[in-house]
């Protein structure tokens, strides 16, 4: 019974990533060089769901590891893996999603200046911190629902506050963004080649970045 679901599951991913590949293929050929930036957000978006995903999967798995009574080594630190990858990853979806309505322009192009807007970003940011170390030492859902909700709204205004007319970098910031959220997937995974691609795209992205800026 096992292994009649294992073939299924991997015929059925086979075909999810001929579709995907068929997907990407067609919007790429399709996409006028002016849209360019544009799919590129797109993209961008499409790795941080992933590694929202990811995150919540690898910690499904050990919440159920826990709850047969299995002793799982290094619990702390697979789960600062799982919210660190999970905060990238949200923040890279909503900042892309963002992005690419403001370049095609189904945003407004003018920044978002809300007030106190620096001080909404710091005390995000130490949400997010105060439920990551919440969830490392209860290994509960709540905060880490609570992480996420904090990332994506963290995304969508960090993105939001900055005018249309400097997206490419914005995009470049994100390249990076979707890099380490990649890496720290492969972390929660254990794929050593997700890591290091992870970790190319995102240091590469951010010299990028420092550069356009």
């Amino acid at each position: 019974m096992v292994g009649l679901f294992w073939e299924r599951f991997q015929v059925m991913f086979l075909v999810a990533v001929l579709l995907g590949a068929a997907f990407g293929i067609y919007k790429a050929t399709k996409v006028e060089m002016t849209g360019m930036p544009q799919l590129i957000a797109q993209l961008h978006s499409f790795v941080g769901l992933a590694a929202v995903l990811i995150g919540f999967n690898v910690f499904i798995e050990i919440d159920r590891e826990l709850a047969a009574g299995h002793d799982h080594q290094n619990l702390s630190f697979h789960l600062a893996e799982v919210w660190i990858g999970i905060f990238i990853g949200a923040v890279t979806f909503t900042g892309s999603i963002v992005a690419w309505g403001k370049l095609a322009e189904k945003f407004p192009s003018k920044p978002l200046t809300l007030p106190g807007r620096n001080l909404l970003n710091l005390a995000t940011m130490v949400g997010i911190i105060s439920c990551g170390v919440w969830f490392q030492n209860s290994t509960s859902w709540v905060p880490l629902i609570i992480l996420t909700l904090l990332s994506l709204f963290l995304g969508f205004h960090l993105v939001a506050a900055i005018g249309g007319a400097d997206m490419p970098v914005v995009i470049s910031m994100l390249n990076s963004y979707s890099g380490f959220a990649a890496a720290f997937s492969g972390f929660a995974l254990g794929m050593n080649v997700l890591i290091i691609t992870g970790a190319l795209v995102g240091s590469s992205g951010a010299i990028l970045s420092y550069i356009m800026c």
